[in-house]
């Protein structure tokens, strides 16, 4: 190993700072499922909020962002900003029917709106996400960062950081894991603005005193957040328009890791707010990920090459001091461990509420408090032996994406229909979760080049993986229009409290309160949005 005693001092501070308040805020709580599984119901919105941005940023982020930030631009910050209006679609429309009919999780909203069987499906497939997705390739990519950095063996890492997390985040609960995502979240924007503005304050010295000198330093459209078919092949301005809503509808408002932040409000109020003010943070990460990685192309290009990924690891070591650097090492740690214990409480949640209770109804609070734990346990495990594994990716980040692009559609479209349309039947839900898993599972094997070079459908056939999305959508959303209507009807009265009798009614239905009504915050929000989106296109 080699790291500066200053900066070991800062980690080994931070790690046992984390454990410590992990434990001390349930010291005192009985478990039971409410208090485990959803702290009690007892969160309010600031809390939400910055749980919500925590469990979201993980070391992929971080590290990510500044790679495509200094490979492709601005263009990558698309993921980031398009996530707040996401997220007012959580705040404004998903969140009052999770709160009002008391939602555990969100495969228990499908059982309530259409079926126990499409309940069944999505619990399974949110177990397996939390497992391979948000904890394993975290894992990894945070014990990839600090070899990088530090030295530390890969294996050490990942056995080091999923003890601790594992701890506060298995005796805890839900409690834990949200007071410490909310110290994370202080961390590691704290320790991602030093990064931005020590690279801006660095510019001068690399003979860059002006915004056209920047320009002329980088890339051609390397400042430009929507771009052409020809400047991004992957990411035009099309497929991103059409393409990360039907993403962002099942990361924001139907995976279980992220929303169970919003299952566990005090109010209603706060479950619509919670989102809205996650969506405001998540302006930040453009500026203080994606602009470092751009200003690093300008800063050290000669030094980092092709190797994108280096980004992030040649900033770190060109520009911060020691003590600083360990401050920034927290900053990933924070990162990684907020993400890995957002899952791991949320594959509890599942196990526990959604297979073994409904298996055996006679299940005692206690018992599902103890298999949750154990359920921790086993996957925290299984995602240890998974993450060397992802090191067979040429991207993780663009893995992620992809995978995602081909598994979210019929999740977004069975969530989407089933709050804005009382036509669509449980059998509709059924067919459209299977055959859009099946479906997507064959676009991702057609286009994984497992044998050769090539992407059959990206490179072929030229269809970016945000437009393959997107089809999957359309052609999905015809299935369960189609099927809806080849259907028995719903009961309208069982179903009454699960879906809108308006499409507008969660805008329209009740009276404005004031600035701090969520719709006006939503509306501030988008102004915002436009502006930036205005400003960088």
């Amino acid at each position: 190993m080699k790291i500066p005693l200053l900066d070991l001092v800062v980690i080994l501070v931070y790690l046992i700072g984390i454990l410590v308040i992990g434990l001390w805020v349930v010291r005192k709580q009985k478990m039971t499922t409410s208090s485990y599984f959803l702290a009690n119901r007892s969160l309010n919105w600031a809390v939400i909020g910055a749980a919500l941005f925590a469990a979201n940023i993980s070391t992929i982020h971080l590290v990510g962002l500044a790679s495509a930030g200094y490979r492709d631009g601005m263009v990558q910050g698309n993921f980031e900003w398009m996530a707040a209006f996401l997220l007012i679609l959580l705040g404004l429309v998903f969140a009052p029917f999770y709160f009002r009919n008391k939602i555990s999780t969100l495969p228990e909203f499908l059982e309530r709106r259409y079926s126990g069987a499409s309940r069944s499906f999505l619990a399974v497939l949110a177990i397996f996400g939390a497992l391979f997705m948000h904890i394993g390739i975290s894992l990894y990519a945070g014990a990839v960062v600090f070899e990088t950095f530090f030295g530390i063996n890969k294996w050490y890492s990942i056995i080091i950081i999923s003890i601790i997390t594992a701890i506060y985040t298995i005796i805890g609960g839900l409690k834990s894991v949200v007071v410490t995502e909310t110290i994370q979240t202080v961390v590691l924007l704290l320790g991602a603005s030093i990064m931005a503005i020590l690279a801006v304050t660095a510019l001068p010295g690399h003979g860059i005193h002006t915004f056209a000198e920047l320009k002329a330093a980088l890339r051609p459209d390397q400042l430009v957040l929507l771009r052409s078919a020809e400047s991004s092949p992957n990411l035009p301005w099309y497929s991103i328009i059409l393409g990360y809503p039907v993403i962002g509808v099942w990361y924001w408002c139907a995976d279980q890791t992220i929303v169970q932040r919003v299952l566990g409000a005090r109010t209603e109020y706060d479950a619509k707010t919670g989102p809205i003010f996650a969506g405001f943070i998540k302006i930040l990460p453009v500026f203080i990920m994606v602009i470092p990685g751009i200003l690093a192309y300008a800063l050290f290009k000669d030094i980092i090459g092709d190797n994108a990924n280096e980004a992030l690891p040649v900033l770190i070591t060109q520009l911060l001091p020691v003590g600083l650097k360990g401050l920034m090492s927290a900053a990933l740690l924070a990162a990684l461990m907020s993400t890995v214990a957002a899952a791991l409480n949320s594959s509890a949640t599942l196990v526990s509420v959604d297979i073994v209770k409904r298996a055996r109804p006679a299940t005692t609070d206690a018992q599902q408090v103890r298999i949750g734990k154990y359920t921790a346990v086993v996957v925290m495990l299984l995602a240890i032996a998974w993450s060397p594994m992802i090191e067979r990716f040429r991207s993780i980040f663009d893995a992620i994406n992809t995978i995602l692009s081909v598994l979210a559609p019929p999740i977004a479209v069975v969530f989407l229909f089933g709050v804005f349309w009382k036509r669509g039947t449980k059998e509709a839900s059924l067919v459209t979760i299977i055959t859009g898993f099946v479906v997507g599972v064959l676009v991702f094997l057609i286009d994984f080049p497992a044998f050769g070079n090539v992407k059959i459908i990206t490179e072929t056939l030229g269809i970016p993986y945000m437009m393959q999305g997107w089809w999957l959508f359309v052609f999905l959303s015809f299935l369960f229009v189609v099927i809806s209507y080849l259907t028995p009807e719903p009961d309208y009265e069982k179903i009454k409290d699960y879906t809108m009798d308006k499409p507008l009614n969660f805008l329209l239905k009740e009276k404005v309160t004031g600035i701090t009504d969520p719709r006006i915050l939503s509306l501030i929000l988008v102004v915002i949005m436009v502006i930036l989106y205005a400003v960088f296109s």
